[in-house]
C-alpha cells in the first residue's frame, strides 16, 4: 500500500469513507480525480480534492512529515513504501536502560542497503548521530519511541524531529507480539550473530574495555543484525498489514 491510496488523511475522512470509496473502485487519487461522480457528500469530496492537491506537493517534496502529521498513528505504516529507498532503519546498544545513568555503546543505522556502525569512544559522535538521523526522510526502529530516541536525546543533547515509524505498534496491529528476536523468530528471519540479547550486550561491551577487541567485533554484529532486520521486518509488516486493509480492494 502507498499513501496514494489513502483518503483518510483528509479533514472529516474516516474509515468508513474510506472503504466507501475503495469499493466504489476509487483506489487512489488518480481515480478520485478521473471519477464523474463520488459516493460521499459534496464537503468531503472538496476535503478529499484539498487534501490531495496539498499532499501530492508533499509527495513531491519527500516530506514524510507531513503524512505523519495527517494520517493517525495507527496509519503511519500506509507511507513506509513511498519513503522506503530514503529510511534509515537504526537501533543502538547501552550499558543499561536509564538514558540518565547509562551510556550508548553502538549505534547501527541501514540506509540503502549499507549498515554503518559507531562506537563509543571512537567515532560514536553527536555531530555524527545527527547527520545520519537528520539526512533520512524517515526513521524505523523497534521500540525505538519509548527506548533509542530518549537514550540518544539525552545521551548527545539532541532533538530528533524527522519522522519515525516504531515497526513495534505495526507488529502490533498484524497480531505479532513480544521483543524484535521473538518476531524475528515467528516470521523466519535469521542472524548473522545468534545467541546474543541485550544483557550479553552489556557484558560484551565490559569485555570489550577490558581489552577483548574480538568482544566488540561480536556486539557489533549483533547491533547490525537488530539493524538490518529492521529493513527485513518492515517490508513483511507492511505488506501483511496491506493485505488485510486494502488487499481485497486491488
Amino acid at each position: 500500500m502507498r499513501v496514494e491510496n489513502c483518503f483518510i488523511a483528509a479533514d472529516g475522512v474516516g474509515e468508513r469513507t474510506e472503504r466507501k470509496l475503495w469499493t466504489a473502485g476509487i483506489t487512489d487519487w488518480d481515480a478520485f480525480s478521473r471519477a464523474g461522480s463520488v459516493p460521499v457528500g459534496d464537503s468531503r469530496a472538496a476535503s478529499i480534492e484539498s487534501f490531495i492537491a496539498e499532499a501530492r506537493d508533499e509527495l513531491d517534496r519527500r516530506n514524510a512529515a507531513f503524512f505523519a502529521d495527517r494520517l493517525p498513528s495507527s496509519s503511519h505504516w500506509r507511507f513506509y513504501e513511498n519513503f522506503r529507498s530514503d529510511i534509515c532503519f537504526f537501533d543502538i546498544e547501552t550499558t543499561g536502560l536509564s538514558e540518565h545513568r547509562d551510556r550508548v555503546t553502538t549505534v547501527s543505522f541501514h540506509t540503502g542497503g549499507e549498515t554503518e556502525t559507531l562506537v563509543a569512544d571512537d567515532d560514536l559522535t553527536r555531530e555524527a548521530v545527527a547527520s545520519k538521523l537528520g539526512s533520512a526522510d524517515l526513521l524505523v526502529s523497534f521500540n525505538g519511541a519509548r527506548f533509542d530516541v530518549p537514550f540518544l536525546e539525552t545521551s548527545f543533547d539532541l532533538s530528533i524531529d524527522t519522522p519515525h515509524l516504531d515497526l513495534m505498534y505495526p507488529c502490533r496491529q498484524a497480531g505479532f507480539t513480544g521483543g524484535l528476536k521473538a518476531i524475528e523468530r515467528e516470521l523466519g528471519i535469521g542472524r548473522e550473530e545468534d545467541g546474543v540479547d541485550g544483557r550479553e550486550a552489556v557484558r560484551l561491551w565490559h569485555a570489550y574495555e577490558r581489552g577483548d577487541e574480538a568482544a566488540l567485533d561480536r556486539l557489533i554484529r549483533y547491533n547490525r543484525d537488530d539493524t538490518r532486520n529492521l529493513a527485513v521486518l518492515g517490508d513483511r509488516i507492511a505488506t501483511r498489514l496491506d493485505g488485510e486493509v486494502f488487499g481485497s480492494f486491488r
